[in-house]
């Protein structure tokens, strides 16, 4: 089905997951969906339509997602007359990761993990990430100008890019997770491109060689084969390097001594064949850092985007929490509850009491209580509530929220024991005691005279202890006392 580039009205994006079993041909299935949508008149962005009045097309379809419109990432309400629908057919693949090893000496290294796209280990990444900024929509914004520049032929002598993302910030704020969800989401759109697409991710510590100066050489035997991948215009090649310090450190600390020189080669071998990937516009590089302050400045200005994902805020924690709650609901284990306002809904009546907002405000206090969390953490909430706080297999909201505020609770000050030293186990400068003056083993330094010379010392010998009083361990014997007999007695 032709695709309509109309600039009268707003794209909207549509995906539909196509079964594994069907056959149908996708201009087909766009069709069907084009005739569904325009008899609804109106849907919602992020729904999902898993019930067809065609009741042919469930063999067919598993569910049909309305996404984005398009530069409108604001719209959560979409009169179809007046946007123009983008259809995108997909398979998930079930196969699983692979692996890729390389060759060092007698030994095969696990170099790299590799997926074919759309994973269905990756379904639902995209939707279940919440920001504060609209980073997803940028970095769609920012592959659709990657590829408008590579089709116009724009001279790259004159402008510039070099298809390197860094997501940066502290763990667990979503950066490899979104990483893995934009080449999902990649592998969808692009689809009317690419026949096939793939998402590699490097194993950075394995590409370390325990044989000097053979680091460099696996580097370049790994980026050897990615340029075999993109070699074919057919196929999308997305590269992702988690913890990307590893293999670009600083080589300013390299020189310094603090790193070994073979890390050198490394950085100068990835700096190098990413220059040699720049030319390819089906290769997109992903990479992420908790650590950048260690990452050398070479690297980080060929980044195009240098991403700063943070903690959440309340609101977004607020948005994790009820997509939590929204699926236990789903699966049956929170019961008879009552309806969560979502956080733009709160927004717009102000947080106002009443009955009805009674339990979203207490879930908004819950998120106020687990600012500083993680994203990671706070995923884990609702399961640990659930582990420690409730012992049956369907529960009531309001119990839920008790519990997940007490496990809230208890997370932070897991944390703040954790953080805290141990006070059985003291700095090994606490064991060594200071000296006393007197048993000091040098003179104390002289002050500098103005012109900056030491007066030299005065001539006098510096004992390392002070010498202490002779002691003679001979005594002389006591006197000999006077043994002269007594006169004699007279017998008168």
């Amino acid at each position: 089905m032709a695709q309509n580039t109309s600039l009268e009205k707003p794209i909207l994006h549509v995906e539909i997951l196509q079964r594994r079993r069907s056959v149908m041909a996708k201009d087909v299935l766009m069709h069907e969906v084009d005739t569904i949508l325009k008899n609804m008149g109106k849907t919602y962005v992020d729904s999902h339509i898993k019930e067809f009045p065609n009741s042919g097309l469930q063999e067919h379809i598993l569910h049909i997602k309305i996404c984005e419109v398009q530069d409108n990432a604001d719209v959560k309400e979409v009169e179809l007359c007046n946007v123009m629908p983008r259809y995108y057919v997909y398979q998930l693949e079930c196969d699983g990761p692979g692996i890729e090893e390389l060759n060092e000496g007698e030994e095969e290294i696990p170099a790299a993990t590799y997926w074919i796209l759309p994973a269905a280990e990756f379904d639902n990444y995209w939707e279940n990430l919440v920001f504060d900024t609209n980073i997803k929509e940028e970095l769609l914004n920012y592959i659709r100008t990657t590829l408008l520049f590579s089709d116009r032929k724009i001279c790259e002598s004159i402008i510039s890019w070099n298809k390197v993302v860094l997501l940066h910030g502290p763990p667990g704020t979503g950066k490899t997770t979104l990483s893995k969800a934009l080449a999902q989401k990649l592998s969808i759109r692009l689809e009317p491109r690419y026949k096939y697409a793939q998402l590699v991710e490097i194993n950075s510590h394995s590409l370390f060689s325990k044989w000097f100066s053979e680091s460099g050489k696996l580097v370049q035997k790994m980026f050897t084969k990615i340029t075999e991948m993109v070699e074919d215009p057919q196929s999308l090649v997305l590269v992702l390097i988690d913890e990307v310090e590893s293999l670009t450190c600083s080589r300013a600390s390299c020189s310094n001594g603090t790193e070994p020189s073979d890390a050198v080669r490394v950085v100068n071998a990835v700096l190098t064949q990413l220059d040699q990937l720049k030319k390819y516009p089906n290769c997109l590089i992903l990479t992420t850092s908790n650590i950048t302050g260690t990452i050398d400045l070479a690297f980080v200005d060929r980044a195009d985007i240098k991403q700063y994902l943070g903690l959440p805020s309340k609101g977004a924690i607020y948005q994790i929490y009820h997509s939590c709650i929204i699926e236990l609901e789903r699966t049956g284990i929170i019961v008879d509850s009552e309806r969560l306002f979502t956080l733009k809904e709160l927004t717009l009546i102000k947080m106002a009491e009443s009955k009805v907002t009674q339990p979203s405000l207490l879930l908004m206090k819950i998120a106020e209580q687990s600012q500083g969390l993680s994203g990671r953490t706070l995923r884990k909430i609702p399961f640990l509530a659930h582990a420690l706080y409730i012992h049956a297999p369907r529960v009531s909201l309001y119990d839920f929220l008790f519990a997940m505020e007490k496990a809230v609770q208890k997370q932070l000050k897991d944390r703040e024991k954790i953080s805290q030293p141990s006070p059985q186990l003291l700095p090994y400068s606490n064991l060594i005691p200071t000296p006393h003056p007197q048993f000091r083993t040098h003179p104390p330094p002289m002050p500098l005279s103005p012109n900056n010379h030491r007066p030299p010392l005065p001539s006098r010998t510096v004992h390392p202890f002070p010498i202490p009083t002779p002691i003679s361990f001979y005594s002389p014997p006591p006197p000999i006392p006077n043994l002269t007999p007594p006169p004699a007695i007279s017998p008168n």
